[in-house]
């Protein structure tokens, strides 16, 4: 004789509906949480910290979206400066030191590229106007400016000078030059970069007072 059995389900337990316990900061966010209140506090040794921990992250950046060294060392000194003299607008809640200081990195790249496009505008301006200076009456400030580059262009090593005036009032490309001068196609880059360095630092300087009233 068979007898019916009845067959039970072990019960599943209920799903916890407690909140999960939150996760303890890593020793690397604790260690950036304590940069960020050493900067915060003017730290100058938390500092340096921050400079060693992301200052290749920020020249790297720089290098690849500019092209260029010495901009890139000069956007990577400005993002440090602005870092530090802007240190009281730091918001941890809004995220953690490291994103704060790219926000900076491309701030300052957008800068530097707009100077470089208005640097560029200035000498091909200059370049345009030379052949037609004395056809029409220029404005003071464009005349100031043509006095300002040629000086400045005038002032600088001859082998820089005889490449960027090559490039701006012949409009030859850098391998263009290097075979017209048998110079190496590197050095030409070179010399038209370091050119444009030492021209970009002439034309922003500001203008000196004038004294004698």
């Amino acid at each position: 004789m068979i007898t019916n059995t009845r067959l039970t389900t072990p019960a599943t337990p209920a799903a916890s509906t407690a909140p999960a316990a939150p996760t303890a900061p890593t020793e690397e966010a604790r260690y950036e949480e304590e940069l960020a209140r050493g900067l915060v506090a003017a730290d100058e040794e938390a500092f340096a910290a921050i400079y060693r921990r992301w200052g290749s992250l920020v020249h790297t950046m720089a290098t690849r979206l500019l092209g260029d060294t010495y901009e890139a060392e000069d956007v990577t000194q400005q993002v440090f400066l602005g870092a530090w003299h802007g240190r009281a607008g730091f918001r941890p809640e809004r995220g953690p030191l490291g994103a704060w200081l790219v926000g900076i990195t491309r701030r300052k790249i957008v800068d530097a590229l707009a100077a470089r496009t208005r640097r560029l505008t200035l000498i091909d301006s200059a370049g345009r106007d030379a052949d037609t200076a004395g056809a029409d009456e220029a404005a003071p400030d464009r005349v100031l400016d043509r006095v300002l580059l040629v000086d400045a262009l005038a002032r600088l090593p001859r082998h820089q000078r005889e490449v960027l005036c090559m490039a701006f009032y012949e409009d030859l490309t850098q391998a263009q030059i290097a075979e017209r001068t048998g110079m190496p196609l590197g050095t030409v880059k070179s010399h038209a970069r370091r050119g444009l360095h030492r021209l970009r630092l002439v034309i922003e300087q500001p203008p000196v007072p004038d004294t004698d009233l």
